[in-house]
């Protein structure tokens, strides 16, 4: 297959929906040579900032000389996002080779892999390849059972935990954070952002159960500026480079200040064309910190909000909280099938006290917006901060992605 059909297949295997699991992972890593079994992990999960900390965590690796492989989801413009390898995204010609080699490996199986199943062990094929020292490797949604969870790290890394994908996760904090905490291995050192205390407790059993070591950052990054916006992300600098110390690997100070100092990680809180701020934000503990970062940097400017959201997300929850920094919303909808129209969406923002509320197409909506020359807040959604991204930096619209 070349690029675009080897991508079309892989899109087409979304219909399988999510299966959490590890027999189909294992059965695609065996096919591809067990790459896993040549790499050093360094494993996160978590609610939020999960992107960040591992964005960070690869910019100090390389700035320090490390060959450093980084997988995330989801993207926002380019699928290659994902999988990138000393900063470069996996070539077109790399991505096809490798998921032709899949497909024909799961052709005829009786539970058909996953978009991130496949994606997973692509992922781990290329940084083999590579030859990867060290790969920084983010969970696509829980832990346990996450597609991810199939390799021994060298350390298990914990971000905030909050309450998001209940369907799969469970209903309180405690259930998530079991779910979350399954990526802690037998032996293998664990570092923790602070935590609630049910959610501490929980990862501290579990650790304990393992005969794991635990640690919980305890202050914020103060060894100089970082490249993310927002005090909290100051809390994930200091999470990344306790977990390169607990992994063996924590680099000289001069690597962390220049690796942080320099990190990048679109959709969080990123500025661009002037007068618009992408944030992914799509759960209460984020659109909090989104408040937060919005006044330290704005005060009381009041943003313009296009807003869009998925449907299994408690859209009028995320718009009372950003009320309080968004005196009208321009509602759009997400692409795909998951995502909420602006017809679903305008109940809620009429219950969250917004009195100027616009129902128009996306691209209509920022088209007014920067005309306005106010502050432009996009948020509700990374497929939403994809969609935006694309549009205004000119690129072609991103294919619907998944988590």
């Amino acid at each position: 297959m070349n690029y675009r059909d080897a991508l079309a297949w892989l899109y087409g295997t979304q219909t399988f929906g999510v299966k959490l699991g590890l027999d189909n992972t294992r059965r695609l890593l065996a096919a591809a040579g067990d790459p896993h079994a040549r790499l050093k992990f360094l494993h996160v999960a978590g609610t939020n900032g999960k992107g960040s900390t591992c964005a960070m965590m690869d910019s100090i690796l390389r700035t320090a000389g490390h060959r450093t492989a980084l997988y995330t989801s989801p993207h926002l413009v380019d699928f290659r996002e994902r999988i990138r390898f000393d900063g470069q995204m996996i070539p077109e010609d790399a991505a096809a080779e490798g998921l032709t080699l899949l497909r024909e490996a799961a052709a005829g199986w009786d539970h058909a892999p996953t978009f991130f199943e496949l994606t997973t062990v692509l992922a781990a094929w290329w940084f083999a390849r590579q030859g990867a020292d060290h790969v920084v490797w983010e969970t696509g949604m829980g832990g346990r059972l996450d597609a991810t969870n199939a390799v021994t790290p060298l350390v298990s890394v914990i971000t905030p935990i909050g309450l998001d994908h209940q369907k799969w996760l469970g209903d309180t904090l405690a259930q998530i954070a079991a779910e979350k905490a399954g990526i802690i291995k037998p032996g293998v050192p664990v570092v923790s952002a602070p935590q609630p205390d049910e959610v501490r407790a929980v990862l501290e059993a579990t650790a304990r159960e393992a005969g794991s070591a635990i640690s919980f950052v305890a202050e914020p990054w103060d060894g100089g500026p970082v490249g993310l916006s927002g005090s909290h992300q100051l809390w994930n600098a200091a999470l990344a480079c306790a977990a390169l110390r607990a992994a063996g690997v924590g680099a000289e100070a001069r690597a962390e200040i220049q690796g942080l100092r320099s990190v990048v990680w679109s959709g969080r809180f990123q500025l661009v064309a002037g007068n618009f701020v992408i944030d992914g934000a799509h759960n209460p503990e984020a659109v909090e910190t989104l408040v937060a970062t919005w006044r330290e940097v704005y005060g009381e400017t009041k943003a313009a909000l296009v807003f869009g959201a998925l449907r299994d997300k408690d859209a009028g929850q995320l718009l009372r909280a950003l009320r309080a920094i968004a005196d009208e919303v321009w509602l759009v909808p997400v692409s795909g099938l998951r995502g909420a129209s602006a017809a679903e969406l305008h109940p809620s923002a009429q219950a969250a006290g917004f009195t100027a509320i616009h129902d128009v197409p996306l691209e209509m909506s920022l088209v007014a917006v920067r005309a306005s020359g106010r502050p432009v807040l996009v948020a509700g959604s990374l497929f939403l901060a994809g969609e935006v991204l694309a549009l205004l930096q000119g690129a072609a619209k991103p294919v619907a992605s998944t988590q």
